[in-house]
């Protein structure tokens, strides 16, 4: 990153931290806040855009809401008993993000506008160098909390460029596209795509559905929290908690039939396929509808509107992937063409090839994504890969859920983050921690272990598997034991460097070492 003759010059002009934190969605802000909590002021938070918000600030499509229940998707010191419904929509999570910005004090250390373009681990004064697009800075410590679901995947579709009308994806959602009589194609049918096409199918001329796989749907049963409860929930803070406390003791009970007995969810297939059929009353498109893999090896999506926009005389569902474009006319894969004005993209992220690996160069001068690309994604504990000092992940590899709250896993990472720092600060002068490449090993071939009998590598398609079918995303237990798990630091787990010691009269100098 920096020549030699410019080292001089690097460093009069640079700015260093204690901690970077690259992100300022749930798991950017969750350690801004965590940090503060552990006496850490000496931190700055790298955000790309112009506010704080993350996924909930980026995803501005019609519908969007949340999955997670209300009460349990909040963290747990910044209860909120003023949520408006059930399962909240984005324009309230999005506010909640902005109140806990504010309320714990965080504005002075946010920098918008500033997106990492690369990372260098310095190996001889053990510390980070990093580039954005606004300034440059230097931190003992760095926190990647850019999250799964930040950068959108859109496929390569042949002719796609040559599209007359507007092309957007749902997390970049044009609003200046103007949907009211127009043929819009609805490409892909995960959680974006059932919250969408309900909302956009009233005032769509034609709305097609480009459905590679059908998903399993359960009811929503969303609703309206009631004025009482409100007041209640503000007025006894006891009883939101223990709101919160069922419905995470609920999804808990679940984990067992996703992790270990995926054949016992046929009860679970019985009432989804209830819901369709109430929903749906034309046999050919519930059969076009009806999933022929187990419920649960892709994502679940929960909708009361989805199934009865889709029988809408002004719906049509293309049991195919998207596989051309002519002009206006979009070809399946199974040959139907189909006219349209409009093409919106659900088509999900970047979840087993993160971008920010791209950038980050760690100390054997191979960037992470080099090093993921022989074996997969991998982090000890979901949060240190091997050979990248002093570089901890939120929501990192195996730690996403397929029942419960992300934001259970990401206080567990902040409670193992905050335990990293204390351990530094135990070692004290300059020191850093680089996991065991035999640590990442041991803890990656025990989750493929225990991932081979869950739900998820049961034998459907989904963006839980990288290319070579492996599982790299979901964490194959429940939150308690995860939270157990990375509750502390292990330093056996760890190689301990030590910046070099100044030189001899011989001109000799020590190499940073491995404390075993």
């Amino acid at each position: 990153m920096i020549q030699h003759e410019q080292r001089a010059e690097y460093e009069q002009r640079v700015r260093h931290v204690r901690v970077a934190v690259i992100g300022s969605g749930f798991g950017g802000l969750g350690a801004a806040v965590r940090l503060r909590r552990e006496g850490v002021t000496d931190f700055v938070v790298l955000e790309r855009a112009d506010s704080v918000g993350g996924t909930w600030r980026d995803n501005t499509y019609p519908g969007c809401a949340c999955d997670v229940p209300s009460h349990l998707y909040s963290f747990s010191f910044a209860p909120n008993p003023e949520w408006p419904r059930s399962f909240s929509g984005q324009p309230h999570i999005r506010a909640y993000l902005e109140r806990i910005t504010d309320t714990f004090g965080l504005r002075p250390h946010l920098r918008f506008g500033s997106e990492v373009l690369a990372m260098r681990w310095d190996a001889e004064r053990l510390l980070w160098e990093i580039s954005t697009s606004k300034e440059d800075w230097t931190a003992d410590v760095v926190v990647s909390a850019t999250g799964p679901l930040s950068d959108p995947r859109i496929p390569d579709v042949p002719g796609l460029a040559d599209f007359p009308g507007p092309v957007f994806h749902s997390a970049r959602w044009d609003h200046d596209a103007d949907l009211r009589g127009k043929r819009v194609a609805m490409v892909g049918t995960g959680a974006s795509a059932a919250q969408i096409v309900p909302a956009i199918q009233p005032e769509a001329a034609r709305l097609t559905l480009f459905q590679r796989t059908p998903p399993w749907v359960l009811p929503r049963f969303d609703r309206r929290i009631t004025a009482g409860e409100r007041w209640l929930h503000s007025k006894v803070p006891a009883t939101g908690m223990l709101r919160r406390g069922t419905l995470w003791g609920v999804r808990e009970m679940q984990v067992g039939l996703f992790t270990k007995w995926p054949e016992r969810l046929g009860l679970m297939e019985r009432v989804t396929a209830a819901h369709l059929r109430k929903s749906v009353k034309d046999p050919a498109l519930r059969a076009k509808l009806l999933p022929d893999y187990r419920i649960g090896c892709k994502r679940i999506l929960l909708s009361d509107d989805y199934y009865p926009a889709l029988a809408r005389p002004n719906v049509d569902v293309v049991a195919s992937g998207l596989a051309e474009v002519r002009g206006s006319t979009l070809v399946a894969a199974d040959g139907t063409e189909t006219e349209a004005d409009v093409i919106v993209f659900g088509t999900g992220f970047h979840t087993t090839d993160m971008p920010i690996a791209d950038r980050v160069t760690g100390a054997n001068g191979t960037t992470l994504a080099e090093e993921w690309r022989k074996d997969g994604m991998a982090a000890l504990r979901g949060a240190s890969a091997a050979g990248f000092p002093n570089f901890l992940f939120v929501i990192g590899p195996n730690t996403g859920l397929g029942n419960n709250s992300m934001i259970l896993i990401i206080e567990a990472q902040l409670n193992y983050l905050a335990d990293f720092l204390r351990q530094l600060d135990t070692i004290g002068g300059r020191a850093a921690l680089d996991a065991r490449p035999s640590a990442v090993r041991a803890w990656n071939r025990g989750i493929q272990r225990r991932m081979e009998r869950t739900v998820w590598n049961t034998g459907c398609r989904s963006w839980y598997l990288d290319a070579q079918g492996r599982n790299t995303t979901v964490w194959p237990g429940s939150t308690a034991e995860f939270r157990k798990v990375t509750r502390r630091v292990d330093l056996a787990e760890y190689q301990l460097l030590r910046a070099p010691r100044a030189r001899t009269k011989a001109g000799a100098a020590d190499a940073a070492g491995a404390v075993r």
